[in-house]
């Protein structure tokens, strides 16, 4: 059994040491705690409560507060996250008070010490939860000069295409609040079992592009300091020559930080496109490291350095100090490209008034020198590729099959959380620990069934002679996957027709 009274000590403990609260509200918080649980008083013992210090994330203590809940009837079985959500919501400073005191470390320390607490804060109430994330497997597979950073999620659920394209299409409810989950109104919303609790979450106000947007954490962190820029206004993902107002405006504002926008339309664009924004953060994408391989100039733009950049899919990076100059240049480049048609590379920009072009522009700032890379992106489908084009092929399915949007674009791939178990029991096969029944496999039923293309590739051409060889061979399978992939997507292809394609495109802008 917890104790109440004890609890309510350790929590105001960790406000005061982790949350920021001051001492002159310790009395209040320990009242409305009091009563929160259900208690007359609080406890007169004397504690030692210097453990609290050393806590880096407050797992111990949302662990005591759910089971405190249900061993009181406080809430009902299953909504135990939604109530310690709600009790570090309460604990943390207010959103108006975030605000400020984010805009003082600003001004007074600079904008990594800004983000430094926002963040901080974020873990230590438990909107960003790092014990979760720390549990995702994680590695890079090096590809010569390049490389990629490929992760297991085992948090968040996948995702299928054609779900996430419905979100387009479903008739909007007239009475949903908050309207999606990345809407101004989850400050404070108490949540349901469908949609998260987002008392503990804060967020921070800016301007860009003239309207007004905010930043906030992921709680999923794929990577260090991942962070959403959102509109407050309601309204879907789009493309368009004041993306890149906005985005620089951000680099500008926080140039610690990358931030890009996913291509707008579905099998491309990302998980979420109901709702107009960006995502960014302290980590520099595989892609960020790769190298220009073709430089070229701009007609009428001679400040800006253009360049093709030596990555799998369809980018070119535009570097500049004069903000103008690059920023007019890359609106060009989105007009032209929204309209762009060549069908010796399959991109069609519409077909029967259904749009297929976008991109991703992605922006930051190294010193004063501004760079913009634009990822060239088409959702297009066929017979053949009923999932896209410019997707991952059928034969990577079982890999990944949800829609490769920014983040993966850039070379950070998120995989199915799955594949942690699928993974080691192909090694088991490859190590002959387990059985190789390619009858059995081919039973929709099976666990495996989605990877006996694979498995046999494998068994093919030999077993392993420990798990160890087992699971380098898995491993290295699906690095291959994941650089094949980012292959499909490309839309200029690295062959004759793809490289004249990609020049003729950047000719029709005045790039040569």
């Amino acid at each position: 059994m917890v104790d109440g009274k004890i609890l309510v000590e350790k929590l105001i403990k960790y406000a005061l040491v982790h949350l920021h609260m001051e001492k002159r509200d310790e009395i209040y918080f320990r009242n409305l705690l009091l009563r929160e649980f259900k208690l007359e008083e609080p406890t007169e013992e004397e504690l030692d409560l210097s453990f609290i210090g050393e806590l880096d994330v407050p797992d111990v203590l949302v662990e005591e507060v759910e089971k405190y809940a249900l061993e009181n009837s406080l809430i009902e079985e299953g909504r135990e996250n939604l109530y310690s959500t709600y009790i570090f919501g309460l604990l943390s400073p207010l959103p108006s008070k975030v605000n400020q005191t984010f805009k003082e470390i600003k001004e007074k320390d600079g904008e990594e010490k800004a983000c430094e607490y926002l963040y901080n804060l974020s873990v230590k109430n438990n909107y960003v939860q790092k014990t979760a994330i720390g549990r995702n497997l994680k590695w890079e597979y090096v590809d010569g000069d390049k490389y990629l950073e490929i992760t297991v999620n085992l948090s968040k659920p996948e995702k299928d295409n054609k779900e996430i394209a419905k979100l387009l299409t479903a008739p909007k409810k007239s009475k949903k609040y908050p309207a999606c989950f990345l809407c101004k109104e989850n400050e404070g919303f108490e949540g349901t079992l469908t949609h998260p609790a987002r008392e503990n979450i804060r967020t921070i106000s800016l301007t860009m592009g003239g309207e007004p947007w905010f930043i906030q954490y992921s709680p999923y962190a794929y990577y260090n300091e991942h962070l959403i820029a959102i509109s407050e206004a309601h309204v879907p993902m789009r493309i368009k020559a004041d993306t890149i107002d906005k985005v620089l405006d951000f680099v500008d504002y926080l140039p610690n930080y990358t931030i890009g926008s996913n291509a707008a339309l579905p099998i491309i664009g990302g998980s979420i496109l109901n709702h107009e924004h960006f995502q960014g953060g302290e980590h520099l994408m595989p892609m960020h490291n790769a190298k220009v391989k073709i430089p070229l100039k701009a007609k009428s733009f001679d400040k800006v350095n253009v360049g093709i950049v030596d990555w799998y899919n369809s980018v070119i990076r535009l570097e500049s100090k004069d903000r103008k100059q690059i920023g007019d240049l890359a609106k060009k480049v989105i007009s032209a490209w929204e309209v762009y048609t060549n069908e010796d590379c399959y991109i069609f920009a519409e077909t029967d008034g259904v749009k297929h072009n976008s991109l991703s522009p992605v922006a930051r700032k190294q010193g004063d020198l501004y760079i913009i890379d634009m990822i060239f992106r088409n959702n297009i489908t066929n017979e053949e590729y009923p999932d896209g084009v410019f997707h991952a092929h059928p034969e990577y399915h079982n890999i990944k099959k949800e829609g490769i949007g920014l983040i993966e674009a850039m070379g950070l791939f998120i995989l199915p959380g799955r594949l942690k178990k699928q993974l080691y029991m192909i090694a088991e096969i490859l190590c002959e620990a387990t059985n190789y029944d390619k009858e059995q496999l081919e039973n929709q039923e099976n666990y495996l069934h989605a990877h006996r293309f694979m498995i046999e590739e494998l068994v093919n051409k030999g077993y392993s002679a420990n798990m160890e060889d087992a699971e380098k061979r898995v491993t290295d399978y699906v690095n291959n996957v994941c650089k094949n992939i980012l292959l499909n997507t490309a839309v200029f292809k690295n062959d004759e027709v793809g490289k004249k394609g990609f020049i003729d495109f950047l000719a029709s802008v005045e790039i040569k």
